[in-house]
């Protein structure tokens, strides 16, 4: 089921006595989502993700923009009727009833010619608790299983109907850090075997980029950047894209432009063809440095930690604008952890430069 979502906003009432304006949820969002693809929706809290979701689900109503799915116009039809699936972060089961009996409870509730026998219920709950792989807990009460069993069971439950589109809102945040990981795989097998059209929304960029199709970035109801995760990662809109994409976070330095060379502090790092002289913001993946003797930025070493395949290089420069450069070598390049300084040149494909004033990227080409 394609989705396709025409400047969508949502107001609310401001509830601060101080600040009695309405307040902007989500801002003039325009996207189409395509027919089977899973979509992360991404950002801060607070930027506007979960409130998207719940307009596309019809638990809450736009005040401005239309919303399709497929040819049809769903802006107006109540939650029941838009033939959703829905997980939420805390699960909602039903404690006294058994897995099966969750998994049953929306066939149940049908009427009129989609009405459907017991049998039947029971079979489609069956296909759906193999789907998410809990046929052996169907007997079990909620109370009886692990926060992941827990989560599969709401997964199941959503899909039992066969809804056209599967919305997910942070339905990894209450389990552990193993846990999240194995849930996000099956996550995304179930989508494909399926093929239903999924939304997922997370603060968790790590998330987002592993298991979706596209992604998008929004910051306080706007958004930011749609793409391919690798597409948003490697070419970020602005600062703040670049910011919070990212596990080391990028790496941020006061920069110049100055007679065509690139200049961190003192250290001219690059020298780059036809951008003018100008201050820049300078951001550098931790994987877009390398260690070597000669290299043109040097820096103090705070330390060296030792991470089985990588290594992270602590460090510090009088134009950082972290408090410590993180910088992921591989394990075959040595550094001594009793230096005082180390020196890196930098691979220009992981470094990104932003206009100081409004953020947005630079694009440039290293001569």
């Amino acid at each position: 089921m394609k989705i396709i979502l025409e400047n969508l906003t949502k107001r609310f009432p401001g509830r601060d006595r101080k600040h009695q304006g309405e307040v902007t949820a989500v801002k003039d969002f325009s996207f189409e989502i395509p027919d089977g693809s899973l979509v992360g929706l991404l950002g801060p809290s607070g930027c506007g993700k979960s409130t998207t979701l719940n307009l596309i689900s019809g638990l809450e109503m736009p005040t401005e923009g239309r919303i399709l799915f497929g040819e049809d116009d769903v802006t107006g039809l109540p939650a029941e009727k838009r033939g959703i699936g829905l997980v939420f972060q805390n699960y909602a089961l039903y404690p006294h009833l058994t897995v099966r009996q969750n998994i049953m409870f929306p066939l149940e509730n049908r009427r009129g010619k989609d009405r459907l026998s017991k049998a039947d219920m029971q079979k489609k709950a069956r296909e759906a608790a193999r789907m998410v792989q809990i046929e052996d807990l169907m007997d079990r009460k909620p109370g009886q299983l692990s926060g992941g069993q827990q989560q599969r069971v709401a997964i199941a439950r959503a899909l039992v109907k066969m809804p056209k589109v599967l919305l997910l809102d942070e339905p990894l945040s209450n389990l552990d850090a193993r846990l999240r990981l194995q849930t996000r795989e099956e996550i995304r097998r179930i989508q494909r075997e399926t093929g239903i059209t999924t939304i997922f929304v997370t603060h968790d960029q790590e998330e987002a980029m592993s298991i979706s199709d596209l992604i998008v970035v929004m910051k306080e109801g706007v958004v930011q950047q749609i793409g391919k995760p690798q597409d948003v990662y490697d070419s970020p809109a602005n600062l703040f894209v670049a910011k919070f994409l990212g596990t080391p976070p990028i790496n941020l330095f006061y920069g110049q432009i100055r007679g065509q060379k690139l200049f961190i502090g003192e250290d001219a790092v690059f020298t780059l063809r036809g951008i003018p002289d100008q201050e820049v913001s300078v951001g550098v993946r931790p994987e877009g440095f390398q260690v070597c003797e000669d290299g043109p930025l040097c820096c103090d070493l705070k330390g060296v930690e030792v991470m089985g395949r990588d290594i992270s290089v602590l460090g510090w420069h009088k134009a950082s604008l972290n408090p410590t450069i993180r910088a992921m070598i591989s394990g075959g390049q040595a550094v001594q952890a009793d230096r005082a300084l180390v020196r890196f040149s930098l691979n220009p494909a992981k470094v990104l430069l932003f206009h100081r004033d409004t953020e947005e990227r630079i694009d440039f080409e290293v001569v």
